[in-house]
């Protein structure tokens, strides 16, 4: 087999990553030499890996500012309407390699460092190699919010993200003896060469304290203040010159925290009490589709709101760039100049902390308020999982937000005065439709405030939004039907094609150009070519560079061998329940056990690649990872099995690792139960990639299989209706149990210790579990994923068939970029129209 291109040949004949210009070569040589000596060290020759990265970071940091500025003075000039999205979670990743393909500089900077230091290998793919971004998130649902970043601003929409800056992103994972180990991820002991800090932006945020009401209106008072710093991260659009805005905030004592102390000698205990005012943007909570009532939590949602709403009013009362004179005092065109979306309930407090402001600080009247609130402000949801909504302790909220906990009862008064109108003695449905939730402890459903305070409410896949309407929303959808609205999730085909996949996208640039990366819909007509012996053979070559490729990167980490023509079969997404590794473990069991019986047949070769984050918390997350590393240990020891089947966990999954399984992947394992997950993103990264899909009809995977043809995916198991049909007649896992004998045969191996003879009752409580107490029905969809399985080893032997489908999905994946998401969006939900508009760069004469 030949050996596939290096990274930086490859590079090198790759046109959609930017012609190396000679100016542009010698003039980023210069200032790659200038922050390398002045910047950072005074002799290259004792530069570090990390002094190339920050040098490089900075040289091509310089490239972006002035199209930031130059992008901010534009949106004055121009006062267009701007959209705020909120997310406690953005997932940004390599920023590095990101601006450069945007900005078309890529192979520019690859070969200015390649001249300059005269290395056999790119500095560009080294540094990119060793070095890691922030990691702010890691969630489908919220990762997914740095692809939306990207597309706004190639997409021209005057857009700010905001959220936390934290200083501990979710947590790295270490696998030690087969368990998850939690470290913390402090990602900025280094620095961040791309944010800039804009202290002269701090604003005060209050919590605590009690409410005083006057005739001339409500007043705070006595309140502790914490100071929320911004940190501002460029993000750049595609080849347009227009570079928005990622505000971070970050908590900060005031200098008089808790000064009151200084007089009775606590001076030092109130210098070390400023930690717990500045603990608020310390750490992500990493549990994701679970809720957990912490104050900490509460306060770092109120914490990004406050700050967030108050940048917002200024820059809406402003109009000119760099100005602080008011200039806007009509709060009713609000709505036309301001959309605020909010990502998940995270930041429902922006609804109250909205009213409080129009009516507490700009004395507005309640009703005109409320309408202004409404019109601005718009909430995506991201699960229908019902422990994964946050509700909020009502007596929790009135120590720590006491004027919001006014603000919601009035908004819930005037709500239920509204249902009972509209309902009359439906007492039922005003107790379901509450925004407090009585009974044991009071709470305030988040959910429900996002939906009353909200004129748009969108699930994020087809199968998701008729699900909330139908189920969890379905008394909010009745009385208000035109709310609500689906947005299909997205990703962005700048990282994930020509970033991290650069060989299928320059065979695909070679057929149809290079447009198809704004506009993924030019992606169709590879259709013409699902014949072309030429094409097939280029298709699959990528494909199996990405699987060498791989393969090194597994055996250097992992120590077993790889067997680069077996199928890689990957499932990575966060360890839970209704995820379903649990199916893929049986699976890979009923395989071994196959392989065992009859040693001698030709079996199809697999290398079954698993990963993912169990949140800290999450015991059975953690038992299933434990049970997947022990699977592992027993089948990648077995000479009787030899290179047809291994098991790998994959330590530690996140972006980066992402960016090197996703191209080499040949099966996407997608097999949630359906009517589980909202949509998925990592479906479409695999499909965008060149990978199958082994799905059930869920989420994103319905529009997928719409998309390429129901033919092109294996999709298995019970559809929603059926899920809701055995749970009307009960799902007794047993009968399954007993009518199936290779299933029966692998839960008594997990049961009886066959993966863990020194622990023979280590997985007991896992194997209770799905016999006993399994939500998700594992045993159900068991017999026909088999089935499926067994198509997909009959493909695979046929590799010309495979890389036609191949080719289909490809084809498909046009609906699945963040662009046509966004654009959805900016039409009919923020009021705003998309451009392809390129501004001035800031070498050019406006």
């Amino acid at each position: 087999m030949s050996k596939p291109l290096s990274d930086h040949d490859r590079k090198k004949q790759i046109s959609v990553r930017g012609l190396a210009g000679v100016e542009n070569v010698t003039e980023l040589k210069q200032n790659f030499n200038r922050h390398l000596h002045f910047t950072l060290v005074k002799d290259r020759n004792v530069a570090t890996r990390r002094d190339y990265y920050f040098a490089l970071a900075h040289t091509v940091r310089d490239h972006l500012i002035g199209r930031w500025i130059r992008t901010q003075q534009h949106y004055y000039e121009k006062d267009p309407k701007r959209v705020y999205y909120i997310s406690l979670e953005f997932y940004m990743g390599r920023t590095l390699q990101n601006t450069m393909v945007n900005l078309a500089l890529e192979n520019a900077c690859d070969e200015a460092t390649y001249q300059y230091l005269k290395m056999t290998v790119s500095l560009v793919h080294v540094v990119l190699c060793c070095l890691v971004g922030p990691g702010h998130g890691g969630t489908a649902g919220h990762g997914g919010r740095s692809c939306f970043l990207d597309s706004m601003a190639s997409l021209g929409l005057a857009a700010y993200g905001y959220g936390i800056r934290y200083e501990f992103g979710i947590f790295n994972q270490k696998i030690v003896n087969g368990w998850q180990v939690e470290e913390a991820d402090d990602w900025l002991r280094f620095g961040n060469p791309w944010e800039k800090a804009r202290p002269e932006y701090m604003r005060p945020v209050h919590f605590y304290g009690r409410t005083e009401h006057h005739p001339d209106g409500v007043k705070l008072v006595d309140t502790q203040v914490v100071l929320a710093l911004p940190y501002d991260t460029p993000i750049p659009g595609y080849r347009n010159n227009i570079v928005n805005t990622m505000r971070l905030w970050s908590a900060k004592a005031p200098c008089d925290f808790n000064l009151k102390d200084f007089n009775v000698g606590g001076y030092i205990q109130a210098v070390l009490d400023r930690n717990l005012a500045e603990n608020i943007s310390r750490v992500l909570y990493p549990n994701d589709n679970f809720f957990e009532g912490k104050e900490l939590r509460l306060k770092q949602e109120y914490f990004v709101v406050s700050a967030t709403l108050q940048d917002i009013i200024r820059r809406f009362k402003v109009s000119k760039f760099g100005s602080r004179e008011i200039a806007r005092t009509d709060f009713s065109k609000l709505p036309d100049k301001v959309a605020i979306q909010l990502n998940d309930t995270h930041p429902a407090m922006a609804i109250p902390e909205l009213m409080r402001v129009l009516v507490d600080e700009e004395k507005l009247e309640w009703e005109k308020a409320w309408d202004i609130c409404v019109r601005t402000c718009a909430y995506t949801n991201h699960t229908v999982l019902p422990e994964a909504l946050e509700r909020w302790p009502v007596d929790l909220f009135a120590h720590l937000l006491p004027r919001h906990l006014e603000i919601v009862y009035e908004i819930n008064r005037r709500h239920l005065e509204r249902v009972a109108a509209k309902y009359p003695g439906d007492n039922g449905r005003l107790c379901r439709m509450s925004l407090i939730e009585e009974g044991g402890q009071k709470r305030i459903n988040m959910a429900h405030l996002c939906i009353v305070g909200s004129h748009a409410v969108n699930g994020v896949a087809q199968i998701h939004s008729d699900i909330l309407k139908a189920t969890v929303f379905k008394d909010f959808y009745e009385m208000e039907p035109h709310k609500f609205q689906n947005k299909t999730n997205g990703i962005t085909p700048r990282r994930w094609l020509v970033m991290c996949n650069p060989g299928l996208a320059e065979v695909i640039a070679e057929r149809i150009g290079e447009d198809f990366i704004r506009d993924l819909d030019q992606l169709q007509s590879l259709r013409k070519y699902v014949n072309d012996e030429a094409f097939i053979r280029d298709i699959a070559k990528v494909k199996q560079e990405n699987k060498l490729k791989f393969s090194v990167h597994l055996e250097e980490h992992y120590k077993v061998k790889i067997n680069p023509n077996s199928m890689f079969d990957i499932q990575v997404k966060r360890i839970h329940e209704y995820k379903r590794q649990l199916l893929n473990c049986l699976h890979i069991i009923t395989y071994y056990n196959r392989i065992k019986k009859e040693p001698n047949k030709q079996w199809t070769p697999r290398t079954v690649m698993i990963g993912g984050k169990a949140a800290p918390g999450y015991h059975t997350a953690k038992m299933i990872i434990r049970l997947i590393t022990a699977i592992g240990e027993v089948v990648n020891n077995d000479p009787v099995i030899g290179d047809r089947l291994k098991v790998i966990f994959l330590e530690n999954y996140r972006v980066t690792l992402a960016e090197r399984a996703i191209p080499a992947a040949d099966l996407s394992e997608q097999i949630s139960t359906a009517g589980t997950e909202a949509s998925g993103t990592g479906n479409m990264k695999f499909m965008l990639n060149g990978a199958l899909t082994i799905g059930t009809m869920d989420g994103a995977n319905v529009e997928m299989a719409e998309e390429a043809g129901e033919d092109n995916l294996f999709i298995f198991g019970m559809r929603v209706d059926d899920v809701d049909a055995l749970d009307m007649k009960g799902y007794h896992a047993e009968a399954y149990y007993n009518r199936l004998p290779e299933l029966k045969q692998a839960i008594d191996q997990i049961a009886g210790g066959f993966f863990s003879p020194k622990q023979p009752d280590l997985f007991k409580e896992i194997v209770n579990m799905m016999m006993h107490h399994d939500r998700f029905k594992v045993f159900a969809d068991y017999e026909d994923y088999m089935k499926c399985q067994e198509k997909v080893n009959a493909l695979y032997k046929n590799p010309k068939e495979w890389t036609k489908k191949v080719i289909y999905n490809i084809a498909g994946c046009g609906k699945f970029s963040s662009d046509r998401t966004i654009t959805q969006y900016a039409r009919e939900i923020w009021g705003m129209e998309p451009t392809l508009e390129k501004i001035p760069a800031p070498d050019d004469k406006i």
